[in-house]
């Protein structure tokens, strides 16, 4: 798995950021989930390696301008180029209106399935593969931040004992790649269990929406493989950020601190700051979480 951060900025774009959007790819056949869509995240979506009809799923944290602007575009863009597949949208209540109306006064529509959840707090989906939890944050809007944990991958069928021990290859072996228990035709039972290597710890990745401190920023970032966390402001600049439902670089390497993250991404930095700003930030944040990482447009992380 890999992020690509579409957009860093905060609030309005800059010649430096656009607003945010983070792209998690999940596999190397390039499936995509989008982590909000602010203004003109279609364009940046052109200007990275990501493929618009890979785009499976969009999780908007909350509904401010800076994170839903670009969903208008990209829906409609993505019906004009043909694509077929169908796309599901999360978030919190609200966004079924902003995006009906938008499209509905604009005379637009979509040419592939378009499913809207509104979500609250708790699990919002598990297809197997992952399991997608939302925590709601302290925001001055209702905002979430969503906790992704890839489930652990079954170790690998031991086929040469299976072999040595008499069992045919056959339909019934992705039975035992899945532990399950099988029935020969010579009427011995096989538990696929016992011929299992160890299995792969799933990643766990936790991306934030925006929020002041809160104490259930612990529970979604727990012992998370990747944390993103927004770091609007300095660590001078406290009392605005907080005023405001965001959080300066110390505060967000605190969480990751102490929620036992092994790394922090910070995003979402105000305008303010220019690219020479950020050995400063980075320098707060590793005061407190030295394995903090500062996101910059088109960046990507490995997970």
């Amino acid at each position: 798995m890999h992020l690509t951060f579409l957009g860093t900025g905060a609030g309005a774009p800059s010649l430096q950021r656009n607003v945010t959007a983070i792209a998690l790819t999940l596999s190397k056949r390039g499936e995509t989930w989008l982590f909000d869509c602010g203004e003109a995240t279609q364009h940046q979506f052109m200007r990275s390696a990501l493929k618009p009809g890979k785009l499976e799923k969009i999780f908007i944290t909350h509904l401010h301008g800076d994170h839903i602007f670009g969903l208008p575009g990209l829906l409609t863009s993505r019906s004009m180029a043909g694509l077929t597949e169908p796309m599901t949208l999360y978030g919190p209540k609200g966004l079924r209106q902003f995006v009906e109306t938008a499209l509905s006064l604009s005379g637009s529509y979509t040419g592939y399935p378009l499913e809207i959840v509104e979500i609250e707090a708790g699990p919002v989906l598990d297809n197997g593969e992952f399991r997608v939890t939302a925590y709601a944050l302290n925001h001055v809007v209702e905002c979430y931040g969503y906790r992704i944990e890839q489930h652990d991958k079954p170790g690998f069928l031991d086929a040469p004992r299976l072999k040595a021990e008499g069992v045919p290859r056959g339909p019934w072996y992705q039975d035992l790649k899945q532990g399950k228990r099988i029935t020969l035709e010579d009427g011995r039972e096989i538990n696929g269990a016992d011929y299992l290597g160890p299995a792969t710890k799933g990643k766990v990745l936790a991306i934030f929406g925006d929020t002041g401190p809160t104490e259930v920023a612990l529970q979604l970032a727990a012992n998370a493989d990747v944390m993103v966390h927004e770091t609007t402001l300095e660590a001078a600049m406290a009392e605005k950020a907080n005023g405001r439902g965001h959080s300066t670089t110390v505060q967000a390497a605190s969480v990751a601190q102490r929620a036992g993250a092994k790394r922090m991404i910070a995003t979402h930095f105000s305008s303010r700051y220019l690219s020479q700003d950020r050995e400063r930030l980075l320098a707060e944040c590793q005061s407190v979480f030295p394995a903090t990482e500062l996101a910059h447009d088109f960046a990507i992380f490995e997970v």
